[in-house]
């Protein structure tokens, strides 16, 4: 698509604000309705501190003071030219604020960012910028304002599509991060492992998490489960799971799609709070399984076991009643649920 585009966008920071710029003013815009910072193209020759202070004073009246470089955000989409963009925030500033021909000069409280109208990538460099993380490169790619591709620092994000309760899809692709803390509803994929006992009940193969996880470490969990990366779907990710975690190669007719099931919980690790709501397809898999064969994906899997079926239910209802997460985090209902199948399967 031709020459690559450069650009700065600063974000000018007083009383625990930031000033935002709602590009509201021209109908032909790329960032119509968003709320974004302000900055512009490089002209011929500019360095890129001459053309964020060109781009303050024309767009907000302000003479920066004191500001700083804080990352390179790659943008690339489809039927657009890369952009290259420096991004700073600025906390010195003289001058009175004027309009804006771009459009409605508005100061925000920092915690009030994230509710505006925002480009789903622009949460990513917020956040950082809101940690105070080190000098960044972050790339961005879109498909439309569909958010299609995000990397920090050369290592790819988990990128999430929102869904409705019936297991749509909504179009919308989130941040892993961001999908947790706002609680948004997200797909899954769950699969049980099962195995008939001499008794005539049944074992659950369980994984223990990893202690390194960002949450619910050290606990027992369903055999194999994740989140359904964007352009993904239940299915391809329930086979997915199954060969990373566990190194089980499934094929599709292995699975028997049980039923979906809603789920939401909330707690707290490593003092940030932690929301899921999830929409999960549950999976029974029924094959051989020996478990001294299976290759486990260390970061995610400390160990598996067998355990008897009405063990498991039994803890679960315990820590259920308690309120608190103990040993297990397998949604009660679910496993009840996984019980009736069970014994209609195994009979």
């Amino acid at each position: 698509m031709g020459k690559s585009i450069l650009t700065t966008l600063c974000y000018i920071e007083k009383d625990g604000c930031y000033l935002m710029l709602h590009r509201v003013k021209k109908q032909k815009d790329v960032n119509k309705d968003k709320w974004i910072g302000v900055g512009g193209h490089f002209e011929l020759g500019e360095s890129p501190e001459e053309c964020l202070l060109r781009e303050v004073k024309e767009e907000t009246g302000l003479t920066l003071t004191r500001f700083s470089f804080r990352g390179i955000v790659t943008f690339s989409a489809i039927g657009w030219q890369t952009e290259y963009m420096c991004l700073y925030t600025a906390d010195g500033f003289e001058g009175a604020l004027t309009e804006c021909k771009e459009g409605a000069l508005e100061w925000v409280k920092k915690e009030g960012i994230m509710s505006l109208n925002l480009w789903e990538g622009d949460k990513i460099f917020f956040q950082l910028l809101m940690e105070d993380a080190p000098f960044f490169s972050l790339k961005l790619s879109y498909d439309g304002n569909r958010l299609t591709e995000a990397a920090l620092n050369g290592e790819s994000l988990e990128l999430l599509e929102l869904r409705r309760e019936d297991g749509s899809k909504t179009g919308i692709v989130r941040e892993r991060s961001f999908v947790h803390r706002a609680g948004d509803l997200h797909g899954t994929s769950h699969v049980w492992i099962v195995r008939p006992t001499e008794t005539g009940s049944f074992e659950l193969l369980l994984q223990k998490r990893s202690l390194g996880k960002d949450s619910y470490p050290g606990c027992y969990d369903i055999s194999a489960a994740g989140h359904i990366p964007a352009g993904s779907d239940y299915l391809d990710c329930a086979l997915r799971e199954l060969e990373e975690e566990l190194g089980l190669k499934a094929k599709p007719q292995d699975l028997q799609e049980a039923f979906l099931h809603y789920g939401h919980a909330e707690a707290e690790f490593y003092g940030k709070p932690f929301k899921n709501s999830e929409i999960s397809m549950v999976y029974l898999y029924s094959q051989p399984v020996d478990i001294s064969e299976l290759r486990l994906q260390k970061e995610e899997v400390e160990e598996v076991c067998w355990m008897e079926y009405g063990k498991v239910l039994a803890e679960v209802q315990k820590e259920a009643a308690q309120g608190r997460v103990g040993n297990y985090c397998i949604f009660l209902d679910e496993l009840e649920q996984i019980g009736e199948h069970c014994l209609a399967l195994l009979k």
